[in-house]
Protein backbone atom coordinates (compact mmCIF):
# COMPACT_ATOMS: atom_id res chain seq x y z
CA UNK A 1 0.00 0.00 0.00
CA UNK A 2 1.54 3.16 -1.23
CA UNK A 3 1.60 6.42 1.67
CA UNK A 4 0.88 9.87 0.09
CA UNK A 5 2.68 12.88 1.61
CA UNK A 6 1.39 16.10 1.74
CA UNK A 7 2.87 19.78 2.04
CA UNK A 8 0.28 21.21 3.98
CA UNK A 9 -0.39 24.58 5.82
CA UNK A 10 -0.36 26.44 2.34
CA UNK A 11 -2.92 27.96 3.86
CA UNK A 12 -3.89 26.04 7.06
CA UNK A 13 -7.82 26.05 6.20
CA UNK A 14 -7.22 24.47 2.98
CA UNK A 15 -4.72 21.61 4.10
CA UNK A 16 -7.47 20.56 6.26
CA UNK A 17 -10.38 20.84 3.48
CA UNK A 18 -7.85 18.25 1.47
CA UNK A 19 -7.78 15.87 3.97
CA UNK A 20 -11.20 14.91 4.26
CA UNK A 21 -11.75 15.19 0.44
CA UNK A 22 -8.79 12.93 -0.11
CA UNK A 23 -10.23 11.06 3.42
CA UNK A 24 -13.79 10.68 1.18
CA UNK A 25 -12.47 10.34 -2.05
CA UNK A 26 -10.41 7.14 -1.19
CA UNK A 27 -13.43 5.55 0.38
CA UNK A 28 -15.88 6.46 -2.22
CA UNK A 29 -13.80 4.49 -4.59
CA UNK A 30 -12.93 1.63 -2.47
CA UNK A 31 -14.87 -1.49 -1.32
CA UNK A 32 -12.74 -2.75 1.64
CA UNK A 33 -12.99 -0.23 4.75
CA UNK A 34 -10.15 0.75 4.87
CA UNK A 35 -8.59 4.50 4.97
CA UNK A 36 -5.12 6.00 3.03
CA UNK A 37 -2.15 5.96 4.41
CA UNK A 38 -1.05 9.54 4.69
CA UNK A 39 1.81 12.01 6.16
CA UNK A 40 1.67 15.74 6.53
CA UNK A 41 4.51 18.18 7.41
CA UNK A 42 2.63 21.64 7.73
CA UNK A 43 5.21 24.33 6.37
CA UNK A 44 4.68 28.12 7.61
CA UNK A 45 2.53 29.96 4.98
CA UNK A 46 4.03 33.54 6.30
CA UNK A 47 7.29 32.37 5.35
CA UNK A 48 6.36 31.02 1.93
CA UNK A 49 4.21 34.03 1.30
CA UNK A 50 8.01 36.16 2.33
CA UNK A 51 10.01 34.74 0.04
CA UNK A 52 7.49 34.73 -3.02
CA UNK A 53 7.41 38.31 -2.15
CA UNK A 54 11.07 38.68 -2.42
CA UNK A 55 11.42 36.60 -5.74
CA UNK A 56 13.30 34.15 -3.53
CA UNK A 57 12.84 31.08 -5.51
CA UNK A 58 15.74 29.25 -5.10
CA UNK A 59 15.35 29.28 -1.16
CA UNK A 60 11.56 28.54 -1.65
CA UNK A 61 12.55 25.32 -3.76
CA UNK A 62 14.54 24.44 -0.55
CA UNK A 63 12.23 25.18 1.58
CA UNK A 64 9.94 22.83 -0.01
CA UNK A 65 12.33 20.07 -0.82
CA UNK A 66 13.00 19.74 2.83
CA UNK A 67 9.17 19.24 3.41
CA UNK A 68 9.53 16.54 0.88
CA UNK A 69 12.46 15.09 2.40
CA UNK A 70 10.44 14.90 6.01
CA UNK A 71 7.80 12.94 4.40
CA UNK A 72 9.71 10.80 2.76
CA UNK A 73 11.82 10.14 6.10
CA UNK A 74 8.24 9.60 7.20
CA UNK A 75 7.10 6.55 4.96
CA UNK A 76 5.77 8.41 1.81
CA UNK A 77 6.05 6.93 -1.61
CA UNK A 78 4.12 9.72 -3.55
CA UNK A 79 4.33 13.16 -2.87
CA UNK A 80 1.89 16.58 -3.36
CA UNK A 81 2.24 20.03 -2.45
CA UNK A 82 -1.16 21.16 -1.41
CA UNK A 83 -1.75 25.06 -2.86
CA UNK A 84 -1.14 26.00 -6.02
CA UNK A 85 1.51 29.21 -5.78
CA UNK A 86 4.10 26.93 -4.72
CA UNK A 87 4.09 25.10 -8.04
CA UNK A 88 5.88 28.44 -9.07
CA UNK A 89 9.15 26.35 -8.06
CA UNK A 90 7.23 23.13 -8.98
CA UNK A 91 10.05 21.89 -11.53
CA UNK A 92 12.79 23.01 -9.64
CA UNK A 93 11.93 20.90 -6.61
CA UNK A 94 10.46 17.87 -8.66
CA UNK A 95 13.97 16.59 -9.65
CA UNK A 96 15.39 16.88 -6.12
CA UNK A 97 12.26 14.92 -4.83
CA UNK A 98 13.10 11.31 -3.92
CA UNK A 99 9.59 10.41 -4.39
CA UNK A 100 7.07 11.08 -7.32
CA UNK A 101 5.14 14.35 -7.21
CA UNK A 102 1.93 14.97 -8.30
CA UNK A 103 1.37 18.32 -10.09
CA UNK A 104 -1.74 20.26 -9.51
CA UNK A 105 -0.96 21.95 -12.66
CA UNK A 106 -0.69 18.58 -14.97
CA UNK A 107 -3.63 17.49 -13.47
CA UNK A 108 -5.53 20.54 -13.84
CA UNK A 109 -5.24 20.86 -17.57
CA UNK A 110 -5.99 17.11 -18.15
CA UNK A 111 -9.15 18.12 -15.86
CA UNK A 112 -9.93 21.01 -18.49
CA UNK A 113 -9.33 19.12 -21.58
CA UNK A 114 -11.51 16.02 -20.46
CA UNK A 115 -14.67 18.81 -20.25
CA UNK A 116 -13.55 20.04 -23.98
CA UNK A 117 -12.89 23.79 -22.84
CA UNK A 118 -10.58 26.19 -24.81
CA UNK A 119 -10.79 29.12 -23.05
CA UNK A 120 -10.72 29.71 -18.81
CA UNK A 121 -10.25 31.80 -16.48
CA UNK A 122 -7.44 31.34 -14.01
CA UNK A 123 -7.91 32.31 -10.59
CA UNK A 124 -5.45 32.89 -7.79
CA UNK A 125 -3.02 35.04 -5.84
CA UNK A 126 -1.22 37.18 -7.73
CA UNK A 127 1.67 35.18 -8.01
CA UNK A 128 -0.03 32.42 -9.73
CA UNK A 129 -2.16 34.96 -11.81
CA UNK A 130 1.19 36.67 -12.98
CA UNK A 131 3.61 33.39 -13.25
CA UNK A 132 4.15 31.52 -16.28
CA UNK A 133 3.96 28.00 -14.54
CA UNK A 134 -0.11 27.41 -15.37
CA UNK A 135 -0.04 28.72 -19.24
CA UNK A 136 3.61 27.56 -19.72
CA UNK A 137 1.68 23.78 -19.50
CA UNK A 138 -2.23 24.82 -20.99
CA UNK A 139 -0.92 26.09 -23.78
CA UNK A 140 0.99 23.03 -24.77
CA UNK A 141 -2.75 21.91 -24.84
CA UNK A 142 -4.28 24.22 -26.47
CA UNK A 143 -6.03 25.96 -23.53
CA UNK A 144 -6.26 30.03 -23.42
CA UNK A 145 -6.11 30.89 -20.09
CA UNK A 146 -7.71 34.60 -19.27
CA UNK A 147 -6.78 36.47 -16.14
CA UNK A 148 -8.84 39.46 -14.09
CA UNK A 149 -7.60 42.86 -14.79
CA UNK A 150 -4.79 44.52 -12.82
CA UNK A 151 -7.42 46.21 -10.79
CA UNK A 152 -8.97 42.95 -9.96
CA UNK A 153 -6.11 41.02 -9.64
CA UNK A 154 -5.19 43.24 -6.65
CA UNK A 155 -8.49 42.90 -5.09
CA UNK A 156 -8.39 39.20 -5.38
CA UNK A 157 -4.58 38.95 -3.98
CA UNK A 158 -5.44 41.21 -1.27
CA UNK A 159 -8.87 39.18 -0.30
CA UNK A 160 -6.81 35.96 -0.28
CA UNK A 161 -4.04 37.12 1.72
CA UNK A 162 -6.02 38.48 4.38
CA UNK A 163 -9.21 37.14 4.51
CA UNK A 164 -9.48 33.74 2.90
CA UNK A 165 -5.74 32.40 4.08
CA UNK A 166 -6.82 33.31 7.93
CA UNK A 167 -10.26 31.11 7.36
CA UNK A 168 -12.60 34.56 7.27
CA UNK A 169 -15.13 33.86 4.61
CA UNK A 170 -17.29 37.27 3.84
CA UNK A 171 -19.82 37.99 1.47
CA UNK A 172 -18.87 40.97 0.26
CA UNK A 173 -15.58 39.82 -1.05
CA UNK A 174 -17.97 36.55 -2.26
CA UNK A 175 -19.96 38.57 -4.31
CA UNK A 176 -17.10 41.11 -6.00
CA UNK A 177 -15.25 38.11 -6.64
CA UNK A 178 -18.90 36.53 -8.44
CA UNK A 179 -18.61 40.16 -10.29
CA UNK A 180 -15.36 39.57 -11.63
CA UNK A 181 -16.23 36.02 -13.17
CA UNK A 182 -19.80 37.09 -14.96
CA UNK A 183 -17.63 40.13 -16.38
CA UNK A 184 -15.04 37.70 -17.41
CA UNK A 185 -17.62 35.76 -18.98
CA UNK A 186 -19.41 38.44 -20.70
CA UNK A 187 -16.40 40.41 -21.77
CA UNK A 188 -13.35 37.60 -22.61
CA UNK A 189 -15.53 34.79 -23.24
CA UNK A 190 -14.56 32.06 -20.70
CA UNK A 191 -15.87 28.47 -20.89
CA UNK A 192 -15.35 27.96 -16.80
CA UNK A 193 -13.26 29.25 -14.02
CA UNK A 194 -10.11 27.51 -12.83
CA UNK A 195 -9.75 28.08 -9.33
CA UNK A 196 -6.20 27.75 -8.79
CA UNK A 197 -5.84 28.99 -5.35
CA UNK A 198 -7.14 26.14 -2.96
CA UNK A 199 -8.74 29.02 -0.63
CA UNK A 200 -11.03 29.87 -3.21
CA UNK A 201 -13.48 26.76 -3.26
CA UNK A 202 -13.93 27.38 0.43
CA UNK A 203 -15.74 30.77 -0.30
CA UNK A 204 -17.22 30.30 -4.09
CA UNK A 205 -20.21 27.67 -4.32
CA UNK A 206 -20.83 26.68 -8.33
CA UNK A 207 -24.61 27.37 -7.15
CA UNK A 208 -23.94 30.78 -6.75
CA UNK A 209 -22.69 31.33 -10.64
CA UNK A 210 -24.71 28.31 -12.46
CA UNK A 211 -23.68 29.88 -15.49
CA UNK A 212 -20.09 29.46 -15.60
CA UNK A 213 -19.07 26.18 -14.29
CA UNK A 214 -15.82 26.57 -11.62
CA UNK A 215 -13.33 23.84 -11.76
CA UNK A 216 -12.14 23.35 -7.97
CA UNK A 217 -8.00 22.75 -8.00
CA UNK A 218 -8.45 20.84 -4.82
CA UNK A 219 -11.16 18.19 -5.88
CA UNK A 220 -8.77 17.64 -9.22
CA UNK A 221 -5.83 17.57 -7.46
CA UNK A 222 -7.29 15.26 -4.59
CA UNK A 223 -8.37 12.40 -7.29
CA UNK A 224 -4.99 12.56 -9.12
CA UNK A 225 -3.88 11.55 -5.79
CA UNK A 226 -6.18 9.04 -4.94
CA UNK A 227 -5.59 7.80 -8.32
CA UNK A 228 -2.19 7.09 -7.53
CA UNK A 229 -3.02 5.69 -4.54
CA UNK A 230 -4.76 2.90 -5.89
CA UNK A 231 -2.53 2.11 -9.19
Amino acid sequence: MQTLGMIGGLGPESTIDYYRQLIAAYRKRTTDDSYPAIVITSLDVSKALRLLGGQQYAELADYFTRGIDQLTRAGATVGLISANTPHIVFDQVQPRSPIPLISIVEAACAAVQQQGMSKVALLGTRYTMQAHFYPDVFSRAGIALVVPTDEEQSFIHEKYVSELIPGVFLDPTRENLLHIIRRMREEDGIQGVLLAGTELPLILRQQDVPEVPLLDTTVIHVEAAVTRLLS
